[in-house]
């Protein structure tokens, strides 16, 4: 993928995060791209594959943010405690904005099929560490857990997040998250920071 076409993608979230998915056009995606539709078509030429392509941007972001976060940890150290965490102070954040990005990729996944995959595939792949790491704890129930406690960490995005009405309690709302998870499964190693 050339610069220009992923800083039009970085534009494209930052558009979507500052002004909502009702924004996403081609003219206003172009504007604050600096550049004529056609020149826009001429890198994307319809909307549904501007749309493919932002969502294959997002997913491989947070992939590959996601693979950094596992490697960069010993194997011992990788337990649901980290990813906790880590999905609460994503460092992506900072270039995709997923405070304000996450709940209108929500929005477009209800309509657009490419962004349907993508961010299915993103919960996946969480889904799928937090139910192993429970596998491991003995759950009796590691799916329906696991997807309790991802229920817990995207809500996070919804009322605690930056700018969100509750965010002076971020802190203490993950805390009580990792209260209940240790009344569950166990020893707690605190906030992994």
């Amino acid at each position: 993928m050339t610069d220009r076409k992923q800083q039009i993608l970085q534009n494209c979230c930052e558009l979507i995060a500052a002004e909502g998915y009702v924004a996403f056009t081609m003219r206003a995606v172009a504007r604050a791209s600096g550049l004529k539709l056609g020149a826009l078509q001429y890198h994307y030429r319809t909307r549904d594959a501007l749309v493919a392509a932002l969502a294959e941007f997002i997913g491989t972001r947070y992939r590959d943010h996601f693979t950094r976060f596992c490697a960069d940890r010993p194997p011992d150290s990788l337990g649901l405690y980290a990813l906790l965490d880590f999905m609460a102070e994503e460092t992506v954040t900072t270039s995709l904005r997923a405070d304000r990005l996450f709940p209108q990729l929500w929005a477009m996944a209800m309509v657009e099929p490419a962004m349907r995959v993508a961010m299915d595939g993103l919960y996946e792949q969480y889904l799928t560490f937090i139910e192993d790491w429970l596998i491991q704890q003995g759950a009796s129930n590691p799916r329906g857990d696991a997807l309790a406690i991802l229920s817990m960490l995207e809500g996070l995005t919804l009322f605690v997040d930056s700018g969100r009405r509750w965010e002076a309690h971020a802190e203490a709302t993950l805390e009580a998250i990792h209260a209940m998870l240790h009344a569950r499964y166990g020893a707690s190693p605190g906030r992994v920071r």
